[in-house]
């Protein structure tokens, strides 16, 4: 006995589990993974917490927000206005049209550019979330396809039709399950 004893306490005395210790060698212990896991989001979020808190942020933190929403309502509000004064006051919009004629080409370029790759940017985010939308759908064809086989067929089903049998084709070489079967018939 003293023997078995003596061999316990090699592998799990002193606080320790030898047998644990070598097998988190060769294989990550889940508990502690999990807990490494559960940590990294909790730090993750409260990184975003502090980024993302409106009290803490600066007037000009804010400033640089409110700025940063202004170009498209502007640009839009610009040409309706354009429009507009077209229409009311076509002197005053033939002087400032004069006015563009004059602004050389490759600052309508430069402009251009910079237009393009505002919205640009943003159509290439929605685009990629456009086609994100149309890959999971397009993953749920099949099982769509076969939930309408599915229903077709109750369609076509009478309801009064007889189930089909759910005994196999073949007879059972089993004579005991012969015997059960005709005693069930």
């Amino acid at each position: 006995m003293g023997m078995i004893s003596g061999l316990f306490n090699l592998l799990f005395g002193g606080g320790r589990n030898v047998i644990r210790e070598t097998a988190e060698v060769f294989r990550e212990n889940s508990e502690a993974s999990g807990q490494r896991a559960f940590e990294l989001q909790g730090e993750t979020l409260r990184q975003f917490a502090q980024e993302f808190a409106f009290e803490r942020r600066g007037g000009f933190d804010r400033f640089m927000d409110g700025l940063n929403r202004l170009p498209r309502p502007l640009m839009v509000i610009g040409v309706i206005g354009l429009f507009v004064m077209a229409m009311k006051d076509p002197v005053w919009f033939a002087q400032r049209m004069q006015g563009l004629a004059l602004v050389p080409d490759p600052l309508w370029w430069l402009m251009g550019a910079i237009v393009s790759f505002y919205f640009g940017a943003r159509h290439q985010a929605y685009g990629q979330d456009f086609q994100r939308s149309i890959a999971q759908t397009m993953a749920r064809v099949p099982q769509v396809v076969a939930n309408t086989e599915s229903l077709q067929n109750l369609r076509e089903t009478p309801p009064d039709a007889p189930s089909a049998p759910t005994e196999p084709a073949m007879p059972s070489q089993n004579p005991a399950l012969v015997a059960w079967r005709d005693a069930r018939n």
